[in-house]
């Protein structure tokens, strides 16, 4: 039952890893017609929380408690508010190359974060497997940044997207517990409602600004990707993989984006396949299997116990002789 839940999981974190993968470029064409970034992060936030309200109709009710519930804000704050927020400005500023290689940061920071606030161990397998993935995470970006003469950002972008990184691997390891108790729905509503709640009075008159009957259809498109898929259905994904998957292991996902980047750049006749990208392809995923095959907590904690239990056993055993 466990191994079932945990494939679960990982499907769910490598469908959503894949829908960001695609959301740099498509978002990154909706800023570039001229949509303010925090008109398009707005545009997330309340469509997404319009599609979780609706969902929960078909769904069963749950209570949420008040104290939850003010645990809930805090965790759409780092989770939603301060993750995408921070994350769209920086790619309004930077190049979709380099943001991708500011999110091989994601699983260093979320292992250190969850030493502090988890108590999870840092093991040599976890270590060893967030290096393999970040060397081939970072051919990727490095080969692709090379075929297509891909420019870099500014240090501003590449510091707010960095942030965005550090907020979410927050979000994974101090509410972790607190995504227990719920389903994923009844999470995602009310972060949305709450991420809506800080972005729309600052976004009112950039809103407002927007001509849209000028916006052309093609935009309107890319702007429904980055709600309904890019923030619907990827935070649905992630709340399900991150029930069931420790936070080290959630952030390793990160590393699937430059593959999903690349595999664009690929079909559409800017960038070429040979076997440095098959060789970074590997190194990700056998970073990942790694990551997954390192030991948490509960796993060092039960055997420490284990031990103290058999260690009785064995001085008995001595004593006889």
């Amino acid at each position: 039952m466990n191994n079932d839940k945990n494939y679960k999981g990982h499907m769910a974190m490598l469908a959503a890893s894949i829908i960001w993968g695609l959301n740099s470029p498509i978002g990154k064409a909706a800023l570039d017609y001229g949509i303010p970034p925090l008109s398009l992060t707005t545009f997330r936030f309340f469509g997404a929380a319009i599609a979780f309200w609706i969902v929960s109709l078909f769904t069963k009710k749950e209570h949420v408690k008040h104290q939850d519930l003010l645990m809930l804000f805090f965790a759409s704050l780092f989770g939603i508010v301060l993750n995408q927020g921070t994350f769209i400005f920086g790619l309004s500023l930077t190049s979709p190359i380099d943001a991708s290689i500011v999110t091989t940061m994601a699983p260093i920071v979320t292992m250190i974060v969850a030493a502090i606030v988890l108590k999870e161990p840092v093991t040599g397998k976890k270590v060893l497997g967030i290096f393999v993935g970040a060397i081939g995470a970072l051919l990727l970006i490095i080969t692709s940044q090379s075929a297509t003469g891909g420019k870099s950002g500014s240090i501003w972008g590449d510091m707010l997207c960095l942030t965005a990184q550090l907020s979410f691997a927050i979000y994974l390891t101090v509410f972790k517990d607190l995504i227990q108790r719920y389903s994923s729905v009844t999470i995602m509503k009310w972060m949305f409602v709450y991420a809506s709640m800080c972005f729309i009075p600052f976004s009112y008159s950039d809103v407002a600004s927007i001509n849209f009957s000028a916006v052309p259809l093609k935009v309107y498109a890319e702007i429904s990707f980055v709600v309904l898929a890019a923030t619907f259905l990827a935070y649905l994904f992630v709340m399900t993989g991150q029930k069931v998957l420790r936070p080290t292991i959630v952030s390793m996902y990160n590393y699937v984006q430059p593959i999903v980047a690349s595999f664009v750049a690929v079909s559409v006749g800017m960038d070429t396949f040979g076997w440095p990208k098959a060789a970074a392809i590997i190194l990700v995923f056998v970073g990942v299997f790694i990551v997954t095959q390192s030991k948490s907590k509960a796993q060092l904690d039960a055997e420490v116990l284990y031990q103290e239990i058999d260690q009785p056993e064995e001085k008995i055993k001595e004593n006889d002789y």
